[in-house]
């Protein structure tokens, strides 16, 4: 594929499948759809479902396969316009300041200005999501949007409606080309509806268990078959308990991993507990399927995979 190829939007939802595929992400139809939509009509995509489904993955996947530049928003609790958009060099405008000072010059008006222009400025992920590319608009992921608080969200409105930032000092920067937005959430809190209202949506979901095998052989292939098959069915009878946390998508291939460096070819009761920790993350989770558990959970998946 030439680099023309790369930076060229997929043309139909076949295209979008291929485009996944190529880096290895198994999708259902449904999620293609939304994201060629989203690709073909310039709006953010809002994604949501649990930890570990693949969200941020479909935006790491689109920037490699459309030789785009990724740019993340890591979102926390408390988190301002200052590490998401811009801020001052302070350090570097006061020694300008006082260079101006000490070679005599008094024009207020024209320090002012010399020290708010783009020289002293920042940027941070939002305002270099805006700027243009010889690549093409670059990949903007907002990740975990949930962590943040709705002050944050609301500042997010210009951005996701205009594509565009106010800098009071400097006036409005707006983006030639919109940026590809990929917002997710684990939905730890609901994100206001005024955001929701300019993107399309797609909930994640766990995959089924034809889909998940997929999953692990492209991206595990490593792993015997036999074996692929019967730790995907014992991850799936795992997100029908009442667990704390369910294992994702992540948690699936991080154990074909492990099981794979253990030389493990098959599921015995021994190796899960042993294991536990690689699929769990909770001590509750682990304890409860420890033991006797685990036992009759790897003697169904034997039942069903000689069946």
């Amino acid at each position: 594929m030439t680099e023309g190829e790369r930076n060229i939007l997929p043309r139909s939802i076949d295209d979008t499948l291929t485009l996944l595929r190529n880096a290895d992400y198994v999708a259902d139809r449904s999620l293609a759809t939304v994201l060629f939509l989203a690709l073909r009509l310039g709006r953010p995509l809002f994604l949501e479902g649990e930890a570990g489904v693949g969200k941020t993955e479909i935006a790491k996947v689109l920037a490699s396969t459309l030789g785009r530049k990724l740019i993340r928003l890591q979102c926390y609790e408390g988190l301002d316009s200052a590490a998401a958009v811009y801020e001052w060099n302070y350090a570097g405008q006061m020694m300008a300041i006082r260079l101006a000072e000490a070679a005599g010059d008094r024009d207020r008006d024209q320090i002012e200005s010399g020290v708010f222009s783009r020289r002293y400025l920042i940027e941070r992920p939002l305002l270099q999501a805006l700027e243009p590319s010889a690549d093409g608009p670059p990949v903007l992921l907002i990740d975990e949007l949930d962590r943040t608080d709705e002050a944050f969200e609301a500042f997010l409105l210009e951005i996701l409606s205009d594509f565009q930032i106010t800098i009071p000092e400097l006036g409005t920067v707006k983006a030639d080309k919109p940026p590809i937005v990929i917002i997710t959430s684990n939905r730890t809190r609901e994100i206001h509806d005024a955001l929701k209202r300019r993107c399309l949506y797609h909930w994640v979901d766990y995959p089924d268990a034809k889909r998940e095998m997929e999953i692990v052989r492209a991206r595990a292939p490593e792993a015997p078959q036999k074996l692929t098959q019967a730790l995907v069915l014992f991850v799936q009878k795992l997100r029908k308990l009442d667990l704390f946390k369910s294992p994702g998508v992540a948690e699936t291939l991080d154990w074909a991993a492990a099981l794979t460096e253990l030389d493990a070819v098959a599921l015995d009761p021994a190796v899960v507990s042993d294991t536990l920790g690689v699929l769990l993350k909770y001590q509750d989770d682990i304890a409860k399927i420890q033991g006797a558990k685990a036992t009759e959970l790897v003697n169904e998946v034997r039942a069903e995979v000689d069946a």
